[in-house]
This record gives structure tokens, C-alpha cells and sequence, in this order.
């Protein structure tokens, strides 16, 4: 193993890999869904308030991890999920051209193994902008607006534009999303029953623009009119006591806003809105109104998602799959704190959630759906990089409404699912080592993965986690290295830099010399197509805010 590289896992596997392939030997289906923007604590099985059965079904049954990782942001999270590598080490974070020639998609893996792959929902991949010519599909639909949640304008079937969905029409993308997953499941069914599947499933929502059918907003209408100071404390009392967490409540920076400054933009929505989360008490009746009816808009957005999954959920079961399908749902990056108006703008007339408005969650509400941790969405602090995780696998985990409390990150995906699927994880000719691992050791027992090092980098916010220490900075604040250690102080509330200074400096070092190693691993930036994509194809564009 190269020097410098983040360690493997170091594995207790007597009973663990003897679940690989099930209790009959069969291939596992998979199942990824992906939410955009939820925070750790926004689901019912994470101490929310908000319904989310059907996910709380699945971590009844299955297992719920409490120190998994993303990589703070929508692309660089999506590309590492799909490949198995760090964005930096796929010319990703920040966005520099195609993925490296060297590089495999999970789809790609999967299909030598017999496999059909069919994705549903945001791609945001990129270095490989078609999900089918780029990312090994057999088929997608692929929502490009990141604008509409109603009448997207930018929407790919395997890989060919579809018109623009009419204004007025019945669509939400949820219910879009789960639509075609299903009708691509019952396809998959009548026509390659003897085939495994894996389907990702990657949800737009609760992703600004704050868009919900009316109906669905009307559960949550009067639910947080007493403020995010008081939500946050009910989601953590509720996180302890189902024995999630063991911390305390990080406390609010109230002088920490959106990542980006958009003045001209925040002016359109109004003296309303705020963006800084000052405390409950000291906004204006009318600002507590307009933030309460945000927050309903954002609960209802899960709400809806929870209920859509619960479709394709019954799908598999019907099919006769449930069994032997293994499901993992995660979050792109913690709860944003951004705010900005964008699409067809927002007309502050129409009602909160409808098309015609564009809100976002802001850091308010931000701070609540990310109990207990410190920050948001771009930041590497806890905040922006914890995700729920639940995995659910009736034939292949044993254990049922447990926690595991080992740590991992969303590269670790694609490792596991091939070991699931019987193939050695071999990085192909001229790649870097995966620098993640199985997590079926897992599925078992907790505390079987052991000695991780997990590195974080995104625009200037840094992190290196080594066991239970962190390092972490801040671009904003001067690249002072920050010092936690996680297994006392989760929520980052006592900085030891300044006691263990030796530490800081071994960590910053390792940071470095991992940023440096995965920037040569690589390779050079590679802007032509593969032959079998046309070379006039545009990639997505890394817009901020997504």
C-alpha cells in the first residue's frame, strides 16, 4: 500500500463475509435511494417529528449506522457514491473534465456479473454527463432541472430529452421518480426475472426549491410555529433516547448564513426571510410565520419521498424480490443553509410550497435538521457531512432495529455491493486502490470495522478523521486547523488544538500528503469523450447550489 493512502479497513470477518451472497448463494438485488439535502436527523428513525414509515420500516428490520459520511456537496458525493473513489481522485471536487479513463462505474462493474442497472432521479455526475452512455445503465430518467420540482424543463429519458413538462400538469418529481423505478422493476421482472437488479433511486427532494403539492403541506401547516430553538431540542431528547446519539446539542453560530451571498436575490423574498438562525424569540410575528410555513414545505417534501419509496418498496415485494434485495438510503450531504431564488424566480403571493414560489430551508431550520451536529451543506463539519444510513436485507443481516457504530462513507458503497455480488474489487489496470471497504463485516456485528482515516476537502473546507480524532477547517476562517475528538465531542464543541499541537501537526501533514497523493492518483484531466459518446456532449454544470 502506497504511503500516505487512507488505511483499509481492518475487518472481523468470522461471521461476517459468510452472509455475501445470502442465505441461497444468489446475487443480491440492490436498491440505492438517494436523498438530496436531508439532514442526519430529518427522518423519523433519526429523532424527527416528520412521518417517514416506510424508512423507519426499513431500520425496524435492518440496521442504522450512526457515523456514516458524505462528501459535503450533490456532485462530489454522487460521484464518489458511483465510483467507489474520493471526488478528488476523479478529477470531481472540483469538477475538471471526464472522468478518468481508468475509472469504472457501479453499473459497469455490475454488468459482467449479470446484472441490469436502471437509475431514476438526479445524476449530477459530471465527468460522465449520460447515464447510459456514460455511466453503464441500461436505462435512466434523468431529471436535469434542479430548478422545478413541478414542471421540469430539463429531463433526459436514456439519455435523449424529453420536452419540457407543461405548466399545470398533474407531475411532482417524487412521484415521477418513483414511477419510472417501479415501471422499470416490472420490466425487469416479466423480461429477466433470473437477472439481479440494481436500481438507484435518487430523489430531488428536500433540495431547494421548498416545492410540494398543497396537500401534502397541510400535515405540517401548524407543526413549527414554536421555532427552531425548541425543534432542536425535541429531535435531540428523542435522537438519545432511542440511544443514537450520546452527545450533547452543538450550539448555534448565529453569525454563520448561507455559504454564498446572494443579496439582490434574498431582497426578492422579502423582509421575511432572515439569514442568519438568531434565536426564536427575537424574530418579528411575520418572520416566525414565513419561516414556520418553510419548514412545513421541507417536512412535507420528506413526507411525500417517504411515501413514494413506499410504491417501489411494495414493487419489490410484489415481484417477489424483497427477500433477497439488499436497500441502502442515504443523503447526499447534510441540510442546507443556502438561500437564493432561481428558475421563474418567486412570487411572494403565492403560497408557500406552490410552483410559482422558490424558498429554501436557510440556516435556521438547517441547524435543526442537522441535530445534534455544528453546520451545514459545503462545511466538513459534522453537520455538513453526517448521513443517516439504513441498510435493510431480510436474507443477508440477521439483525434487526440495531445500530452500528462504525464508521463509514459512501465510497465504501460500491466495495461492499461487490463483494455482495461475488466479484474481487480490483481496481482496473493504471487505478489507484479503492480507497474505501466492504461494510458486510458489518451487517453481523458492531465494531467489526475498525483503524479508519476518512479525508474530506471541499472549496477550502477541510477534514481529516483518523479513529476517533478530527481535524477540521474552515475556508472562512483562515485555515485554522480545528481539533475534536469524536468520541467524547461529536458535535465539535471543544476545540484541542491548542493542548495537543503535536497531533495538529501529524494530521495536517497526513492531510496534505493524502490531498496531494489522490490529486496525482488522478492522473491528467482527460476532456475527450469516449468514443461511444458523441463529442459534442455537454456536461451538467456544477451550478453553486446543488
Amino acid at each position: 500500500m502506497r504511503e500516505g493512502r487512507v488505511s483499509l479497513c481492518v475487518f472481523l470477518v468470522a461471521s461476517g463475509l459468510s452472509l455475501a451472497a445470502g442465505a441461497t448463494g444468489k446475487r443480491p438485488n440492490v436498491l440505492i435511494v438517494l436523498a438530496d439535502d436531508l439532514g442526519y436527523s430529518d427522518l423519523g428513525c433519526y429523532g424527527s417529528e416528520i412521518a417517514t414509515p416506510n424508512l423507519d420500516g426499513l431500520a425496524r428490520n435492518g440496521l442504522r449506522f450512526t457515523q456514516c459520511y458524505n462528501s459535503a456537496r450533490c456532485w462530489p458525493s454522487r460521484s464518489a457514491l458511483i465510483t467507489g473513489y474520493y471526488p478528488q481522485q476523479i478529477h470531481m471536487d472540483p469538477p475538471r473534465g471526464r472522468l478518468p479513463q481508468w475509472s469504472r462505474t457501479l453499473p459497469q462493474w455490475l454488468e459482467p456479473l449479470g446484472y441490469r442497472s436502471y437509475h431514476s432521479g438526479k445524476w449530477h455526475v459530471s465527468g460522465a454527463p449520460k447515464p447510459v452512455a456514460d455511466g453503464g445503465f441500461d436505462r435512466s430518467y434523468c431529471l436535469e432541472d434542479h430548478d422545478r420540482n413541478f414542471f421540469p424543463t430539463r429531463v433526459l429519458l436514456d439519455d435523449c430529452p424529453l420536452p419540457p413538462v407543461p405548466q399545470g400538469s398533474v407531475y411532482y418529481s417524487s412521484t415521477a421518480l418513483a414511477d419510472h423505478a417501479i415501471l422499470c422493476l416490472k420490466d425487469h421482472a416479466k423480461k429477466y426475472p433470473d437477472r439481479p437488479f440494481f436500481s438507484y433511486l435518487a430523489f430531488t427532494v428536500p433540495h431547494f426549491p421548498l416545492q410540494v403539492p398543497d396537500e401534502d403541506i397541510a400535515r405540517y401547516r401548524e407543526g413549527y410555529h414554536k421555532g427552531w430553538d425548541a425543534l432542536r431540542v425535541e429531535r435531540l431528547q428523542r435522537q438519545r433516547s432511542m440511544g443514537l446519539v450520546s452527545c450533547g446539542l452543538s450550539a448555534v453560530e448565529e453569525r454563520i448564513g448561507p455559504p454564498y451571498d446572494f443579496p439582490e436575490q434574498v431582497k426578492l423574498l422579502g423582509t421575511n426571510e432572515v439569514i442568519f438562525p438568531l434565536p426564536w424569540n427575537e424574530l418579528t410575528p411575520g418572520q416566525r410565520a414565513f419561516q414556520a410555513a418553510k419548514m412545513a414545505v421541507h417536512a412535507a417534501m420528506i413526507d411525500r419521498m417517504d411515501k413514494e419509496l413506499g410504491r417501489v418498496l411494495e414493487q419489490i415485494r410484489v415481484m417477489g424480490a424483497w427477500e433477497n434485495t439488499l436497500i441502502i438510503f442515504a443523503s447526499d450531504n447534510g441540510a442546507s443553509a443556502e438561500i437564493m431564488v432561481r428558475g421563474e424566480g418567486h412570487d411572494p403571493r403565492a403560497s408557500p410550497g406552490s410552483a410559482a414560489t422558490f424558498l429554501c430551508l436557510g440556516p435556521g431550520w438547517s441547524s435543526v435538521a442537522n441535530v445534534p451536529f455544528r453546520r451545514h451543506k459545503t462545511w466538513v463539519h459534522e453537520g455538513g457531512i453526517a448521513t443517516p444510513l439504513i441498510m435493510h436485507w431480510p436474507e443477508g443481516i440477521a439483525a434487526r432495529n440495531e445500530f452500528r457504530h462504525d464508521v463509514c462513507h459512501v465510497i465504501d458503497f460500491v466495495p461492499t455491493i461487490l463483494a455482495l455480488a461475488g466479484a474481487a474489487p480490483a481496481p482496473p489496470a493504471g487505478a489507484p486502490s479503492f480507497p474505501g471497504c466492504s461494510l458486510v463485516a458489518a451487517f453481523a456485528k458492531d465494531g467489526a470495522i475498525l483503524h479508519r482515516s476518512l479525508f474530506f476537502s471541499h472549496e477550502g473546507n477541510r477534514a481529516l478523521r483518523v479513529d476517533g480524532f478530527k481535524l477540521v477547517s474552515a475556508k472562512t476562517e483562515h485555515d485554522v486547523w480545528e481539533l475534536y475528538d469524536l468520541l467524547s465531542d461529536r458535535c465539535e464543541q471543544h476545540n484541542l488544538a491548542l493542548k495537543d499541537p503535536d497531533r495538529v501537526r501529524e494530521m495536517a501533514t497526513r492531510w496534505q500528503s493524502l490531498h496531494d497523493t489522490f490529486v496525482h492518483d488522478a492522473g491528467p484531466v482527460c476532456m475527450t469523450a469516449p468514443k461511444k459518446v458523441q463529442t459534442n456532449a455537454k456536461a451538467n454544470e456544477s451550478e453553486r447550489g446543488d
